[in-house]
Formats: structure tokens, C-alpha cells, sequence
């Protein structure tokens, strides 16, 4: 496969995995942002959401004040924040137009119409809520449909490998930026409803409560999203995956690997066999920037090996 064709697919994957993933945040800042009101921190749950995304200092840069308006527009709308949803929905449908014959019916239709409705949608007030469900619904449409149809070769496996970074990076991201929450000692209503909305943003309330059938705990709550596999956006999945579909990518190029692969190894072996008391005692929040950076190396080695050689 040519390697303009990897790149387009592989970033296919994490853009429509982007959108939905912005698209989580906003839902549950909503929420917490109107019980943060009541202790009159409303705008902390906006700007944690800002730094979660990665999208801090390009706000910065265009907004003197942190408001929910001004948030939802530049997370949404803005084109020059690449990790908006619009605009990501934009380059999607670019890289999809690109690979046109790559992809099938059912996967452009999806997001061919989902960018044709987007354009013109609403966003702002009251109708924000239901354009954030629906914003997940066609990622859901779009993904059901590449599980669905895609025959299982190459542009299959790039597609998904920019998927499960991407969700990897994004779970990284949440916890990191709010690790103290997850911290002993972080008791209190107010915790608990933070430790609900952690658990929200990656659709795992339920789950978190079938895995322990116990009360919210900041150490369990840690444990789940990087260490149990059974959830698949625990970063210990999200790895999982990478590896799995790089070493089928290997596989079907006559067992070709690079760095890439043995980057990807090192981190599901490390999460695989790592234990959460380990990890707290040497610091959430470094272990979790550790993981970042390791995740960016991670994409920039894929491309330099597949994409960029």
C-alpha cells in the first residue's frame, strides 16, 4: 500500500476518534461545570477541559477570558483548532475523499452526510447537549461501519491503528489533568462527582461499578482506565490494540519491523504487567506524562517507518 495511503487512513482513524473524544469532554464539563457553579469554580472545569484536549495554549492565544461560550465555539467551531470537531470532521472527510476507493460505501456515506449536517447544525445554549450526543452517534455510525464492511487488509489495520492511539492518547490526557482528584486523600461529595465525570468521559461509569460492584475509590478508578483490559479504553487496551495491528501489519510485509514496533511492545508490557500501588506510589501525574510523551513518540515512529520513510 502506498505510503500516502497509510497516512490518510491512519489519520482518518484519529481524527474521527478526535471529534468523538472532544465531543465526550464537552458533555461531562457541562454537567460538572453547573454543580462547579454551586462552589463557584465553573470555570476550572472549563479550562481542565482546555489542557485535557491539548488545546490550552491555542485558546490562550486567541482568548483574553476562559467562558463557557468562548470554550464550546473554539472546541467546536473555530478552524484554527485542528482539534475542534468541525474541523476535524473536515480533514476526516479529506483524508476519506483522499482514499476514496479505500473505504466502503457504508463508511463514506456515514461520514459524507455527517459532514454535510454538521455544517449547518447548532451548537450553542440549549441545544448543545443533544449536538454532542449526536456528534457521538456518527463516530458510532462511522466506526459500526468500518467494523462492518472493511475487508480486514491493510487499510483496515491503519485505520484502526489511528483509532487506539489516538483513544490511548486521550485517556492519557483525562487522567493526567486530573490526577490530583485520584490522589490519596481526595474524599467529599465534590470528589465523588469528579470521579463520576472521569468515569462518564469515557463512557465506564457502568462498567467501573460491574468490574468492582463497589463505590466509587479514586485507587480503583485509576486502576481501571490504565490497567484492566476488559475495558477498551483503558490504556492497557488501547496498546493492546496497537501492538496486535502493527504486528499483523508486519506480518502481511514479510515480518518488516521497526521501532515502532518495539516502542509499542515496551508500552503494553509495562502497563500489562504493571500494578496500580506501583504506579501511585511513584506519582500519577508522572507516570501519566510519561505515557503522553511515550505516546507521541510512539505515532511519530509509525509514520517515520510507514509513512515518512
Amino acid at each position: 500500500m502506498l505510503s500516502r495511503t497509510a497516512d490518510c487512513l491512519f489519520w482518518l482513524g484519529r481524527y474521527t476518534e478526535r471529534a468523538a473524544n472532544v465531543a465526550r469532554g464537552l458533555s461531562v464539563t457541562l454537567r460538572m461545570a453547573s454543580l462547579s457553579s454551586e462552589l463557584g469554580a465553573e470555570l476550572d472545569a472549563w479550562r481542565s477541559l482546555l489542557v485535557a484536549s491539548g488545546c490550552a495554549p491555542g485558546f490562550d492565544a486567541k482568548h483574553a477570558e476562559t467562558t463557557q461560550e468562548n470554550v464550546v465555539d473554539f472546541l467546536v467551531r473555530d478552524p484554527d483548532n485542528l482539534s475542534g470537531i468541525i474541523p476535524c470532521f473536515a480533514a476526516a472527510r479529506h483524508n476519506a475523499r483522499t482514499v476514496r476507493t479505500a473505504l466502503t460505501v457504508d463508511m463514506w456515506g456515514a461520514l459524507n452526510d455527517t459532514w454535510n449536517q454538521i455544517r449547518a447544525a447548532e451548537f450553542q445554549g440549549e441545544k448543545l447537549p443533544g449536538f454532542l450526543e449526536w456528534v457521538r452517534e456518527r463516530v458510532l455510525l462511522f466506526n459500526g461501519a468500518a467494523q462492518d464492511t472493511m475487508l480486514r487488509g491493510e487499510p483496515w489495520l491503519f485505520v484502526q491503528l489511528g483509532t487506539a492511539l489516538e483513544r490511548a492518547d486521550n485517556t492519557a490526557r483525562l487522567l493526567d489533568v486530573k490526577h490530583d482528584l485520584l490522589g490519596p486523600g481526595s474524599q467529599g461529595t465534590v470528589a465523588y462527582g469528579q470521579w463520576q465525570a472521569i468515569l462518564q468521559s469515557v463512557s465506564a461509569l457502568r462498567a467501573y461499578h460491574w468490574v468492582y460492584r463497589d463505590r466509587l475509590e479514586a485507587k480503583r478508578i485509576a486502576e481501571l482506565l490504565i490497567l484492566r483490559p476488559e475495558l477498551p479504553r483503558s490504556l492497557v487496551a488501547c496498546f493492546g490494540r496497537v501492538l496486535e495491528v502493527l504486528e499483523r501489519i508486519a506480518a502481511g510485509q514479510g515480518g518488516r519491523r521497526g521501532e515502532c514496533h518495539r516502542l509499542a511492545g515496551e508500552l503494553h508490557a509495562r502497563l500489562a504487567y504493571g500494578r496500580i500501588g506501583d504506579i501511585l506510589e511513584g506519582g500519577l501525574h508522572a507516570f501519566l506524562t510519561d505515557m503522553i510523551g511515550r505516546t507521541a513518540r510512539l505515532g511519530a515512529e509509525i509514520e517515520a517507518f510507514y509513512i515518512r520513510p
